[in-house]
């Protein structure tokens, strides 16, 4: 794993030096729309890299830290901020069916997600229980505040 963490170093490295770069220019606004959206990309880079850094590696447990970290992106959606999913809540929704393999890890990832619904007082269960199927996932894990986890 620690490829990467470097290879994450890099890509924030290069996020930094292009921030400087375009403070340093004197841009037109046509550049500047064109450089605001190349920023977004590489955010939308460095979130998926991390999420996929973040999965299980094989005879490891399942961690409700992994879960999480692979689904914050969702919260504005889950939440109503957002109509749909983003590209790396679609992202983390995949490493987290990736995560739960067997039987003990799709417990496991159930009672984190269904740990981390609670902490949310306004997550809109209609948007947690279409997350899966907006982002093309077939889950086994529900996202679900209620769910009994041991069936």
């Amino acid at each position: 794993m620690g490829h990467n963490i470097d290879a994450g170093k890099i890509l924030l490295s290069l996020y930094c030096k292009f921030s400087n770069l375009k403070n340093r220019l004197h841009i037109s606004p046509i550049h500047k729309t064109n450089l605001q959206k190349m920023k977004g990309g590489v955010v939308a880079v460095i979130a998926i890299f991390a999420i996929f850094s973040l999965v299980v590696q094989p005879g490891q447990a399942v961690t409700c830290g992994q879960v999480d970290a692979a689904l914050v992106p969702c919260i504005s959606y889950l939440t109503g901020h957002d109509t749909s999913p983003s590209p790396p809540c679609c992202a983390g929704v995949k490493a987290v069916k990736g995560m739960a393999q067997t039987t003990a890890d799709k417990r496991a990832c159930c009672g984190c997600v269904k740990a981390a619904a609670n902490r949310y007082a306004d997550l809109k269960d209609a948007a947690a229980q279409s997350l899966p199927t907006k982002c093309g996932v077939q889950m086994d894990v529900p996202i679900s505040r209620s769910v009994d986890c041991d069936k």
